[in-house]
């Protein structure tokens, strides 16, 4: 069968029944050539990356891709599809990014919520950004911890956030990398000796932990799970300020990570800083804005974080910590 007569089969149903959404699937399974791959893209399931092709296939009237291969490979009808979803596809976010660009040049508000460890380093700089490219827009701010910042994105109170928790309808959401951080281990000043500490010294300290109300407190929670170290629960804190003071009061130790270290410098007196004493453990921070509703800006201010952070954080935590001076990894860099 040739291109032309395949394409005279799929044609009556594709424009009455092709979906943008089916379209996405299709190029992502295309290009990695695999439901896996495809998935993992999206953000989404396999299951639901079948179902995508499966409805497009019903649609369509054939056959899209020969499952069977290994990669995944087009079939004749795939073929002539592939090159109308990318057309289709680029058109489209030609159009939502101008579209959304008009309407940014008259941006009367935009609500920027930050979590609490980035907050003061980078929020005014921020702001300042945004004003510099839109004068007459009046920006509001929030912050605290990574749950709630995106929580208030999801209803609305927040137009950009910046978090370590993004939204779980990962289709809905453009989730911008700004940096990994590994986890560290703080302790009270001379609890420990030597350069790294053992599970055996750590036994014998007090252990004051997160609140596992929050991301931080039940990823470490869970970490220690996973290890099969048990440590006596006396205490939990939701501020890294009132985890450190107490580390500090108690003699102890916490699981922390350079962004809260920094965020509560006020006890960089009392506290050391050593390199986690477990198989690594690291969290992700990331911009995140609901998808095609602000055009170029969640990408320019993303770019900007990342510069941000490398020009000011990455500096002071190793000023800090000079024997692990990397351990932030900015997105990109």
């Amino acid at each position: 069968m040739t291109d032309e007569s395949t394409q005279a089969t799929i044609q009556p149903k594709v424009s009455a029944e092709l979906t943008l959404r089916g379209l996405r699937v299709f190029v992502a399974v295309e290009e990695t050539g695999s439901i896996g791959g495809a998935a993992e893209r999206i953000a989404g399931s396999p299951s639901g990356v079948s179902q995508q092709i499966t409805a497009l296939e019903q649609a369509v009237g054939a056959k899209l891709f020969d499952r069977r291969a290994r990669p995944i490979t087009l079939t004749p009808a795939g073929q002539v599809l592939r090159a109308h979803a990318h057309r289709i596809l680029e058109a489209v976010s030609d159009a939502q990014a101008e579209l959304a660009e008009l309407n940014l040049a008259i941006l009367p508000q935009l609500s920027l919520a930050v979590i609490d460890d980035l907050d003061a380093s980078m929020t005014p700089e921020l702001v300042l950004r945004l004003q510099q490219r839109f004068r007459d827009c009046f920006v509001n701010t929030f912050s605290g911890r990574s749950d709630w910042v995106t929580e208030k994105l999801e209803r609305r109170e927040a137009d950009i956030a910046i978090t370590s928790v993004v939204p779980e309808d990962a289709n809905a959401y453009l989730s911008l990398p700004i940096l990994r951080e590994p986890f560290v281990l703080v302790a009270a000043r001379g609890a420990l000796s030597g350069e790294t500490a053992s599970r055996e010294q750590l036994a014998q300290l007090p252990f004051v932990q997160y609140s596992e109300a929050m991301p931080i407190g039940r990823l470490v929670a869970q970490h220690l799970k996973r290890l099969r170290f048990d440590v006596r629960r006396r205490y939990a804190f939701e501020a890294s300020r009132s985890v450190f003071a107490m580390v500090a009061q108690s003699g102890g130790w916490t699981l922390t990570t350079p962004l809260n270290l920094l965020d509560a410098e006020r006890f960089l007196n009392e506290v050391e800083v050593f390199p986690f004493p477990f198989p690594a453990l690291s969290r992700w921070v990331y911009l995140v804005a609901r998808a095609e509703e602000l055009g170029h800006l969640p990408e320019q201010l993303a770019n900007d974080c990342r510069h941000l952070v490398q020009d000011r954080v990455v500096p002071r935590f190793a000023g800090i910590a000079p024997e692990m001076a990397d351990a932030i990894e900015v997105a990109g860099e």
